[in-house]
C-alpha cells in the first residue's frame, strides 16, 4: 500500500476510536475492534511500486478544428495512481474519449497530486485557469474522508474550486467520493463505517458542486461489486487503489457527462417539469448516491431554478460499459513496432433519462485504451 494508504486507514481507525458516536461501554468495544482492524489493514497491505505516470498531452492529433482544453484535478485516484502507463490514466482515457466523440483534439493536463484533500485544491485550480482550461474533471474526496476532518469544510474548499473554474469560464465535472467500504482489506464494522462516511461525503460534495455551477457523477460503489468479485483483477498492486481496469470503469462513467458538459455550457436546456429525473437538489443527491453512474447537474422547472425545498436538479443516468478490444500502442508505433494493448472503454447513453427508468437506449461511444496519441511525455 502507499504511504498515503497507510495512513487512511490508520486515520480512520483513530477517528473511530476516539469517536463520540457510541454508546459508552458498547462504543469502545466496537471501537478497539474497528481500531484493530484498522492495524491490521495496514500490515496486509503491501507498498505501490511507484508514482502515477504522467499523462500530459495532444490527444485525436488526426482531427481539424481547435483543441479543447481539458484538465484533471484531485487526489490519487485522478492522478492514476497504481498505473504505470500513461495510457491507463484518467486523464488519457477520458481525454481519448472525449477527442473521439468531438472530432476534435483535446490538449489534456493532469494538476492532481496524490494524497490531496479538498483543501489543497487551490493550488490545482489556479494551474488550471493558467492554461485557459475549458473542461474540468475533478476528483477528490476520499482522503478528507480518511482524514476524519470536517466534511462541511472540505465541501466548502471543493465548492470554492468549482467556482473559480466556472468564473474562468470552464465547465465542471466532479466525480463525487467513492467507497472505502469497497477496500479489500478494510473488514466488517470498519468497512460498514467507511462506507457510510463515503456516502454522506458524496452526498454533501453533490449539493455544493451543483450549487457552485458544475456537474456531479456518483462513483459510490460503481466498482464494488467486480472488486469483490475479482480483486487482484480490479485493485492495484497496493490494494489500496484501483487497477487499470478500475480505472477504466470510472472514466467510463464520468466520459458521458464530461461530452455533454462541453456540448451543451451554459446553454444547456432546462426541463419544463418536475417529472423525468428533475427533483430538489438535496433529493437528487441523496437518490444519486443509491445509484452509483448517476449524473446530477441544475436545471429550471417553469423558468426557476429554485423550488420549495430548493435548487431544482436534473438525474440523468447514462448508461455505459467497458469493452474488451486489441489497440494499437502509440509508443510501440513511434519505434516502428506493431502491438496491441490495454482495453477500448465504450460508453453508451440514453440522454435524460430517469435513473429510475429501464428504458435505456444507448448511444455508444468509444474511448481507446491506448490513450495518448501524439502525447508527449
Amino acid at each position: 500500500m502507499s504511504t498515503a494508504g497507510k495512513k487512511a486507514v490508520k486515520t480512520i481507525g483513530r477517528a473511530v476510536a476516539y469517536s463520540g458516536g457510541f454508546a459508552v461501554t458498547a462504543g469502545l468495544v466496537a471501537a478497539g475492534v474497528m481500531y484493530a482492524q484498522a492495524e491490521q489493514a495496514k500490515r496486509i497491505i503491501p507498498l505501490a511500486e511507484a508514482p502515477p505516470p504522467r499523462p500530459d498531452g495532444r490527444y485525436g492529433q488526426r482531427y481539424d478544428g481547435p483543441a479543447l482544453t481539458m484538465v484533471v484535478l484531485g487526489d490519487s485516484s485522478a492522478a492514476g495512481f497504481g498505473v504505470f502507463r500513461p495510457r491507463e490514466t484518467p486523464t488519457a482515457l477520458i481525454a481519448t474519449g472525449l477527442a473521439r466523440r468531438l472530432s476534435r483534439p483535446v490538449v489534456a493536463h493532469s494538476f492532481a497530486v496524490v494524497g490531496a484533500t479538498s483543501a489543497q485544491l487551490r493550488p490545482q485550480v489556479d494551474a488550471a485557469i493558467e492554461v485557459g482550461a475549458q473542461l474540468a474533471v475533478i476528483l477528490i474526496g476520499a482522503n478528507d474522508v480518511t482524514h476524519a476532518g470536517s466534511r462541511a469544510t472540505a465541501v466548502r474548499y471543493l465548492a470554492d474550486a468549482v467556482r473559480a473554474l466556472r468564473a474562468s469560464g470552464c465547465q465542471v465535472v466532479v466525480g463525487t467520493c467513492p467507497d472505502l467500504g469497497a477496500v479489500q482489506p478494510i473488514r466488517p464494522p470498519l468497512r460498514w463505517l467507511a462506507r457510510h462516511w463515503s456516502r454522506q461525503m458524496a452526498m454533501a460534495q453533490t449539493v455544493a458542486v451543483v450549487e457552485a455551477g458544475g456537474w456531479t457523477v456518483s462513483l459510490g460503489d460503481l466498482l464494488g461489486p467486480r472488486f469483490a468479485s475479482e480483486p487482484q483483477r480490479m485493485f492495484g498492486s497496493d490494494r489500496f487503489h484501483p487497477s487499470a481496469e478500475g480505472y477504466a470503469i470510472a472514466s467510463a462513467a464520468l466520459l458521458p457527462t464530461a461530452i455533454a458538459a462541453v456540448h451543451r455550457g451554459d446553454a444547456r436546456p432546462a426541463a419544463q417539469t418536475t417529472g423525468k429525473g428533475v427533483r430538489s437538489l438535496p433529493e437528487a443527491a441523496a437518490a444519486a448516491v443509491r445509484l452509483p453512474g448517476t449524473e446530477v447537474s441544475g436545471v429550471s422547472v417553469g423558468g426557476r431554478d429554485r423550488g420549495p425545498a430548493g435548487r431544482w436538479a436534473q438525474l440523468r443516468h447514462r448508461v455505459w460499459e467497458v469493452l474488451r478490444l486489441p489497440v494499437e500502442d502509440p509508443a510501440a508505433r513511434a519505434n516502428g513496432r506493431h502491438a496491441t494493448s490495454a482495453d477500448h472503454l465504450a460508453a453508451g447513453w440514453s440522454d435524460g433519462a430517469d435513473p429510475a427508468s429501464s428504458q435505456l437506449t444507448p448511444d455508444r461511444a468509444v474511448v481507446s485504451g491506448d490513450g495518448v496519441e501524439g502525447q508527449s511525455t
